[in-house]
C-alpha cells in the first residue's frame, strides 16, 4: 500500500526515543509515500497531550495508556522495559526503602509509569512533580532540600552516582520481586485509532522497520545521536549511551515478547485492585 499522508510522530528528547525513530526519520528506510514529521517534548508533557489525541504516534507512559485507550492502541513494538532494573529512588544520604514513608518525593509526573509502580510498591509518601526538563532540575531540588528524595527516570538513573546521590530503591526490581519476576514496563508507543485499520497496520510496519534498522545499524546511530545531542547538561558520552540504549532500546524494543505484554496486563490489574486505575481500563495492541 502507498499512501500519499503526513504523519506525525511525538517523543521525548531522551535517548532510546530518537534512536527508534532516527531511520524513519532521516530517509533510511522507504516510507512508501508517507511523510514523518516530529516533534520531542518531556514525558509528562505528552502524557498531557494524549488527551487530545492529535498527534498519530505517541510515545507515552503505559500507566497512561490506561486512560486514552478510546483513542490509541499500542504498538507491539518500540517499548521502554526493565528487566530487573528500572527508575531509581534516590536521595542525599542512604536510608532503607521503609524510611521512604510519608517523605517528600520527587517524581517526574502523575502520570507516568514510574510514579504508578512506586505507589505499589513503598508506603504513602508525598509527591511532588518535578519536569524532568531541564535535566539538572531533580538534583538542584535534591540538594537544595525541596524534596528528601526524587525518582529518577531517562538517563538520570545512570547518572545519579556521578551527581553525589545514594540510590534507595530500584522499583524495576521491586516491581520483578512483587510479580515474580516480570519485566517493567515503563513507555510504549500508542498510534491514534483515527488512523484506520490499513493505515494503522502501515505505520506500525513502518516504524518496526524503523527499530530493526536503528538496531542492525547500532554505531551509525549512536554516532549520529551524539553528534546532534543538545542537552550539554547530560554530559552524553558513548559509553553512558551505549550502556542507556542496551537498558532500553534493545529486543525488547524490536517486538514485545509474550512475558512484557503480561507485565502491562499484570500492571493495570494491581493498579486496579490498588484503586490507583480506573476499572474499565483496557489494554489493546495494535498489529
Amino acid at each position: 500500500m502507498t499512501s500519499s499522508r503526513t504523519i506525525r510522530l511525538a517523543f521525548s528528547p531522551d535517548s532510546d526515543d530518537i534512536f527508534m525513530f532516527w531511520p524513519l526519520l532521516t530517509g533510511k528506510i522507504d516510507t512508501e509515500g508517507l511523510t514523518f514529521v516530529s516533534e520531542r517534548a518531556d514525558t509528562e508533557t505528552l502524557n498531557a497531550r494524549a488527551e487530545r489525541a492529535d498527534v498519530d504516534v505517541l510515545a507515552m507512559s503505559i500507566a497512561r495508556y490506561s486512560t486514552v485507550s478510546e483513542s490509541y492502541l499500542l504498538l507491539p513494538h518500540g517499548a521502554s522495559v526493565g528487566r530487573g532494573y528500572g527508575p531509581v529512588v534516590v536521595a542525599p544520604k542512604a536510608m532503607p526503602e521503609a524510611a521512604l514513608a510519608g517523605k517528600r518525593i520527587g517524581i517526574p509526573g502523575l502520570r507516568t509509569t514510574a510514579y504508578l509502580v512506586l505507589r505499589l510498591l513503598a508506603q504513602p509518601f508525598e509527591p511532588v512533580v518535578l519536569p524532568i526538563s531541564p535535566y539538572a532540575r531533580v538534583f538542584e531540588a535534591l540538594r537544595g532540600g525541596e524534596v528528601d528524595a526524587a525518582l529518577l527516570i531517562h538517563e538520570g538513573r545512570l547518572t545519579y552516582e556521578r551527581e553525589g546521590f545514594e540510590k534507595i530503591l530500584d522499583i524495576g526490581e521491586g516491581w520483578a520481586k512483587l510479580t515474580g519476576g516480570l519485566p517493567l514496563p515503563l513507555g510504549g508507543n500508542a498510534i491514534r485509532r483515527g488512523l484506520g485499520k490499513e493505515l494503522v497496520a502501515q505505520v506500525s510496519r513502518l516504524c518496526q522497520q524503523s527499530i530493526a534498522w536503528a538496531l542492525g545499524h547500532r554505531d551509525e546511530v549512536i554516532d549520529a545521536l551524539l553528534a546532534a545531542e543538545t542537552r550539554t547538561e547530560v554530559s552524553l558520552d558513548r559509553p553512558m549511551l551505549d550502556r542507556y540504549l542496551s537498558m532500553y532500546a534493545n529486543e525488547d524494543t524490536r517486538g514485545m515478547p509474550d512475558d512484557a505484554k503480561r507485565a502491562v496486563v499484570e500492571l493495570f490489574d494491581r493498579a486496579k485492585a490498588a484503586g490507583l486505575m480506573a476499572a474499565n481500563a483496557i489494554v489493546e495492541f495494535a498489529p
